[in-house]
């Protein structure tokens, strides 16, 4: 079993280990097919790390006790003329979370959920977004944390927390 962790907030220096974070949440499934390059490559993933840390970007890094980080998650504010996969409106950011095969079910989700869902609504947000493919078990997690299906596209849904 894992040992402990703890978050810190996300610096400009995590943009890559982001980047990784994209990729495993991409590539959820056991023995996620997508090549790393491939992901962060391409336009409909790079638009969630390309130029971190912009004005309006907040997330937090898990580390484990060595201080290697093991999952992330942040949010972004994404255009109506590029939006993400969970674009639900000007004024929403979309979160992204990602978190390393070997720490899943161990809290760490849940626990940089919580951190990012305070941060959203001490800036004033009133909701976060976020994208997930169906039959992916992180499901479970954003339902029991609040989140709702409010749209179901080709293979995902798009969920929507409402924070205040």
């Amino acid at each position: 079993m894992p040992a402990s962790f703890r978050l810190r907030a996300a610096t400009q220096a995590d943009g890559a280990f982001l980047g990784d974070m994209v990729v495993e949440a991409v590539n959820w499934r056991q023995g996620g097919a997508l090549p790393k390059h491939q992901v962060i490559t391409g336009s409909e993933h790079s638009r969630y790390v390309a130029g971190w840390k912009r004005p309006g970007d907040a997330g937090f890094v898990a580390e484990d006790d060595n201080g290697e980080p093991i999952g992330a998650a942040w949010y972004r504010m994404l255009p109506r003329s590029d939006p993400g996969f969970g674009y639900v409106g000007t004024g929403v950011p979309e979160l992204i979370i990602g978190v390393r095969p070997i720490w899943r079910a161990h809290g760490v989700g849940r626990a940089l959920l919580h951190r990012l869902c305070d941060q959203a609504r001490t800036e004033g947000y009133g909701r976060l977004s976020l994208s997930v493919e169906r039959g992916n078990f992180a499901t479970t997690l954003y339902r029991s944390e609040g989140f709702a299906v409010t749209q179901s596209g080709m293979g995902r849904d798009t969920m929507v927390k409402r924070l205040r």
